[in-house]
Order: structure tokens, then C-alpha cells, then sequence
């Protein structure tokens, strides 16, 4: 289902979240539960990774994840603001140690000129959140899994300053 090269990132983020005894959630709106899936497709994925939270709409966003809907109108939900909103939120709903979160838009069309097909941001909380903007090319499908993999490496670049 998911490439090598995407297993062996998440084998290698649930290592070090093992080693360093941190638990792990997602928080994932354009990539639709595409993060957990990969994760938990590593057999052993249970002992640190303990849940995803799928929040496409911005309800959603709002309800699970306490993102100010403030911060939705002015900034979009495709924004660094909310990309660092959500991960913080999945972090505090979950007592996590590590959130992830990715917000995007994967085409085929956008509605907005400003933030074109492609455009990903994505942030991980851990004891400082991180942010990367990427904009990504191919169909909705490449830009998905390219969300995927930049995100479980931003994860990996995180994992030094996650503990608690």
C-alpha cells in the first residue's frame, strides 16, 4: 500500500518516539488519515503511536482541536497559523508527546489564487512547534504522499526536542 521509503520513515519515527519513550498523534486534514495509515502499517506501531485525528472541515478543526475559528477566517485553514494550531491542539487533546498536523490543498483545483494546488503546510509539536511550507506538483494522489513524506520527516527533525 505504501511505498518502502515511506515505511522506512515511519519505522524510523516510531523508533526514535520508542527510544525516547514519547507517545504520537496526527492531526491531518488534506491528507485524510494517509499519515496514521503509514504509521500503522509498521507492525509494533501501537506502543507510541496512540491516535490520528482526520479534521478536513474547519468545523472539525475547530471542535476536536480548539482551533480558534478567529484564526481560520483570517489566516485560511491552509496556513502556517493553523498548521501550528492544529498540531498544539492534537497535542493537548491527546497528552501527547509528539503531534503532527498537515492542512493543504491537493487539486485538483483551488478556489483561491492566492494559495494554489500543491501549497502544504505542516507543523510538529513537541516541546517547540516547527513549521514547513511546501509546495508540491502532480496529480491530488502525488501531492498526498508528498505531504506524507515531508511531514514524517519533519516529524524525525522534531524528535530531539519532543520530550516532555
Amino acid at each position: 500500500m505504501f511505498s518502502q521509503e515511506l515505511l522506512e520513515k515511519s519505522r524510523r519515527l516510531l523508533e526514535g518516539c520508542r527510544r525516547g519513550n514519547l507517545s504520537l498523534v496526527t492531526a491531518e486534514s488534506c491528507t485524510g488519515g494517509l499519515v496514521a495509515g503509514c504509521l500503522t502499517a509498521v507492525p509494533g506501531a501501537s506502543d507510541v503511536f496512540t491516535r490520528g485525528f482526520i479534521t478536513y472541515a474547519n468545523e472539525a478543526k475547530t471542535d476536536i482541536l480548539g482551533v480558534p475559528e478567529a484564526l481560520l477566517a483570517q489566516h485560511g485553514a491552509v496556513s502556517e497559523e493553523v498548521a501550528r494550531a492544529m498540531a498544539e491542539g492534537a497535542k493537548r487533546t491527546a497528552r501527547a508527546d509528539l503531534a503532527l498536523a498537515v492542512t493543504g490543498i491537493a487539486g485538483p483545483a483551488s478556489d483561491m489564487t492566492e494559495k494554489p494546488v500543491g501549497l502544504v503546510h505542516m507543523a510538529a509539536a513537541g516541546a517547540e512547534t516547527h513549521h514547513e511550507r511546501h509546495q508540491f506538483s502532480g496529480n491530488r494522489d502525488e501531492i498526498r504522499l508528498a505531504a506524507v513524506a515531508a511531514v514524517l520527516e519533519l516529524g524525525l527533525k522534531a524528535l530531539g526536542d519532543a520530550a516532555p
